[in-house]
């Protein structure tokens, strides 16, 4: 049918596309060790080994300093569903999803960096000059300030999946809270704390920006930082192919372990209407939540806050006149919306084609090509965007100056990076209306563009916008491959602010972060607010 034809052939396309990508990144790697074989090898020395545990270390240490508050937290807001205040806490913790790397990096040393509005009372407390928190200490702060929030989240839905029938059940009981943690509560976080504590885990592994910014040196540098320092300090690709290939690999080792244990790795979490509950809270326990719910909310909304009043102490009318800030946001923008309009065509390209072959197999085993469709996007995730960048850095020095393609490696880096999270807002849309339309199109023969644009555009919408709002945040926001690939001639608004960070233009740096997270919060917001509401 020529239905199904077009869709299949357009998710050929999407995952022809990504595998390109991905796959031109491993042959820059394997043609630049293979060249210097003996380089490789020999960069597996001391100081590989020490970035390496290092890597695992701080994000070791950053998952326990996450999960564990996150726990509590989690716990007392779910033993209290209805207080005032209690949505704009959950919006709150949501808030650090949206905003970039960066611009956390910023509010973090906007309240504990060596001039920051805590110096005076750190400096009396340990009784000299406070040194700042450059370091292990800083990157602790800022992947808890990102992951706490998210992983309370999660661990609150799990606490919202138990059934109110055992809250009945252990209100009849007469259980106290202890009990009721014991018997009702834990179970259904132990179940979720794998994978949640996994997620954490393969985020802080990950984190490029916030040890860049934050790590303070070599001390402090993770596989993806040092895989930067070796392709845009040393120029050592050798050093590079090999701390690539490590961190790959224990890329792949993390993701492999949460998809067993059935994490979510996009690290969305939908919260439902929190349900009815049985049992009342004494005055105690309610004070010490109350107590732990506020500690969250002054750690979460601390940075946040510096941010603000950090980049409107900065002369926001001069930046605004210098035509490098307007050629940096001119720059910024336009490569987010090609690469956000990229990742809705890849993401919608594979739910058609998901859904396409799924039809046409009827109750045979699922096909190769279905299953690339249905979770080939989520294999991107084992390749962090660093990684990507410093391969195709190393095949196209070779064929001409790497830093004229920025702009086309910047879009397609960051749209492939975004597609796990465009197709949970497009898949459920399509089946639905596929579910609806499949067999009107197939009596009536319309098929192609032509189904598209008349049948399923109507409620694709909204969804579309969804991914797209959503996908544009994270590319305004990404460090990762401009980082590699830009230059005085291709800079984006966090290239520019990493760049007045380096020659100490801390107000600039502090005016550019409020717009950046303002820019990137409104679209977030908007992305949720569109996937939340549904055409009329």
């Amino acid at each position: 049918m020529a239905s199904p034809d077009f869709r299949i052939f357009a998710g050929i396309l999407a995952l022809a596309f990504i595998g390109l990508l991905i796959g031109g990144a491993f042959a820059g790697l394997a043609a630049e060790g293979a060249g210097d074989f003996g380089s490789a090898a020999l960069a597996f020395d001391a100081y590989l080994l020490r970035v390496a545990r290092f890597t695992l270390w701080q994000a070791a240490l950053s998952t326990i300093l996450s999960v564990l508050p996150a726990l509590l937290v989690a716990r007392a807001l779910s033993r209290h569903p209805r207080f005032p205040g209690r949505e704009f806490v959950l919006q709150l913790f949501a808030v650090p999803l949206a905003l970039p790397a960066i611009v956390a990096a910023l509010g973090v040393l906007a309240l504990y960096g060596n001039a920051g509005y805590f110096t005076g009372i750190f400096g009396s407390l340990s009784g000299g000059a406070w040194p700042g928190i450059y370091g292990l200490s800083g990157i602790l702060i800022a992947h808890v300030f990102f992951n706490m929030p998210l992983a309370t989240r999660l661990f609150l839905e799990a606490l919202q999946t138990i059934p109110a029938d055992q809250w009945r059940l252990a209100s009849q009981l007469g259980m106290d809270a202890r009990s009721a943690f014991r018997l009702v509560e834990w179970p259904a976080l132990r179940q979720s704390l794998p994978g949640v504590a996994g997620l954490v885990f393969m985020l802080c592994i990950t984190s490029f920006t916030i040890v860049l910014t934050l790590g303070g040196g070599p001390a402090a540098s993770t596989l993806e930082v040092a895989i930067y320092q070796a392709l845009r300090f040393d120029f050592d690709p050798a050093r590079a192919v090999t701390l690539t290939l490590l961190q790959v690999a224990l890329t792949a080792v993390v993701v492999i372990a949460l998809a067993r244990l059935g994490a979510n790795t996009t690290g969305d979490a939908n919260l439902p209407v929190a349900p009815r509950r049985y049992l009342s809270p004494g005055r105690a326990e309610t004070i010490m939540n109350a107590v732990l719910i506020m500690l969250a909310l002054v750690f979460v909304a601390g940075p946040m806050a510096a941010t603000v009043a950090a980049g409107l102490q900065a002369d926001l009318a001069r930046l605004a006149a210098e035509s490098s800030v307007r050629q940096a946001t001119l720059t910024s923008i336009v490569l987010a919306f090609l690469s956000a309009l990229l990742a809705a065509a890849l993401a919608l390209s594979l739910a058609m084609a998901r859904r396409a072959l799924a039809l046409g197999r009827g109750l045979r085993r699922r096909t190769l090509l279905e299953t690339l469709t249905d979770t080939g996007a989520g294999f991107v995730l084992v390749v962090p965007p660093i990684v990507v960048g410093a391969g195709w850095f190393m095949l196209l020095r070779h064929f001409g100056d790497v830093f004229a393609v920025a702009p086309v490696m910047v879009v397609a880096v960051n749209a492939v990076m975004a597609v796990p999270f465009a197709i949970r807002a497009v898949r459920p849309a399509y089946d639905a209306s596929s579910e609806r339309h499949e067999r009107l199109c197939a009596q009536l023969g319309i098929a192609g563009w032509t189904r598209l644009r008349l049948i399923d555009w109507p409620g694709l919408k909204r969804p579309l916008a969804t991914a797209f709002a959503f996908a544009m945040a994270l590319s305004l926001g990404d460090l990762g491959v401009i980082a590699l690939f830009g230059s005085d001639s291709v800079q984006t608004l966090p290239y520019l602010l990493l760049a007045r960070m380096g020659s100490y233009r801390t107000a600039d740096a502090a005016g550019l972060a409020l717009l950046l997270g303002a820019v990137c919060l409104a679209l977030t917001l908007a992305a949720g607010r569109l996937g939340r509401e549904r055409p009329a």
